[in-house]
């Protein structure tokens, strides 16, 4: 089961009370008192770990806790601390404080860890109260209370490209054709129910995430279908493919808006990153109503048909695609990066697809 979002309660350790004791030895008279201090209540630790992909292990109104310290004991003995209690969260986790709706942690980095909150303290033994008037103390402290929180974990998954359609347009084909993601694929709307990684290989040593979301219909900000709750899971992307179908019932010029508009009304952010555009299904489609709708869209855009570039992409079908993926360079980030069609089922234009996404991704990689 996937899940991105869940609410949990947290606690760190209540510190031991101190200890009332007092020395009581053969021939020693009046020993004093000597009970130890209580151990510190355990921490609360946030840890990320790349294998851990979801927030499932989470239960539903699940209340964490951190050990408590142990009791002081006689002869000035501290009592042990509480084991501090360590919550394993996936890459691309939001820490969010329930109250203040305020994001305390972005867990982005294998490894990371965080301290979230901090056990009380034990309380002092009745050692620390003799003195000169008070020769024989009978009360010691108790531990500091720990520290509770209402807090909301939600997964935002972290990937270079995310891919953005209607549904059944091709996506998760596309995914499993270029990455090692495994989706399912199947002929009817919303195969898709939760969103996927893939690592996209290009050569030998370079690579990029791709993500893959449900399917997005009109509406879908007003609460249709199933893509708007997942958008979250590409906000962190800086490179949308927008998945345009060619054997669609929809105009393409009516599935290219209202996507973009879908995603303008989720996120402004989202709606001004860098985007191309993929024709999919390409290979069910003739040659000669192929280069029609594609030449009828580049002009719906205000684009010219490139006639050569250095991608590769196939020259006996229209395409777009900039100069330069640099902005220092003239790259344009309002319009799309490149207009290609494409079939993952016929391999067409697929391996210049990932070339041309890899140039995108690095230009992004060298801003940052």
């Amino acid at each position: 089961m996937f899940t991105d979002s869940v609410e949990l309660t947290v606690s760190s350790g209540k510190g031991g009370q101190g200890c009332v004791a007092f020395r009581r030895e053969k021939f020693v008279v009046n020993g004093g008192p000597n009970g130890g201090d209580g151990g510190k209540g355990g921490d609360i630790w946030f840890k990320c770990d790349n294998n851990t992909h979801t927030l499932s292990h989470f239960q539903k109104k699940m209340h964490i806790k951190a050990d408590n310290g142990a009791q002081g004991e006689s002869s000035n003995m501290s009592g042990k601390s509480g084991a501090k209690r360590v919550i394993i969260v996936p890459p691309g986790t939001q820490i969010i404080d329930m109250e203040s709706g305020e994001v305390i942690f972005d867990m982005l980095k294998d490894g990371q860890e965080e301290l979230f909150i901090t056990g009380g303290r034990g309380g002092l033994g009745n050692t620390h109260f003799k003195s000169s008037t008070n020769q024989r103390p009978t009360y010691a402290q108790p531990g500091e209370k720990g520290e509770t929180r209402r807090i909301k974990l939600d997964l935002k998954l972290i990937a270079d490209v995310g891919l953005v359609g209607f549904p059944n347009v091709g996506k998760s084909t596309l995914i499993s054709t270029v990455s090692n993601a495994r989706p399912e694929i199947a002929n009817y709307e919303f195969t898709t129910l939760t969103p996927k990684l893939g690592q996209v290989n290009i050569g030998d040593f370079e690579s990029f995430i791709m993500a893959d979301i449900p399917g997005i219909i009109g509406g879908a900000h007003e609460g249709k279908g199933l893509g708007i709750e997942f958008l979250r899971h590409i906000e962190r992307t800086e490179i949308l493919l927008f998945m345009v179908d060619l054997a669609s019932y929809r105009d393409l010029k009516e599935q290219i808006e209202t996507l973009k508009e879908e995603v303008a009304a989720f996120s402004d952010k989202l709606a001004h990153s860098k985007y191309a555009i993929a024709l999919t299904r390409a290979d069910v489609v003739p040659t000669e109503e192929i280069e029609e709708l594609v030449e009828g869209f580049l002009e719906m855009l205000g684009l010219e048909v490139t006639k050569d570039s250095d991608i590769g992409f196939d020259n006996t079908i229209p395409y777009y695609i900039q100069k330069t993926a640099d902005e220092t360079l003239g790259y344009d980030r309002e319009l799309p990066y490149f207009v290609v069609p494409i079939s993952s089922a016929a391999n067409k234009n697929i391996e210049p697809l990932k070339n041309a996404l890899f140039k995108l991704v690095q230009s992004k990689r060298l801003e940052s």
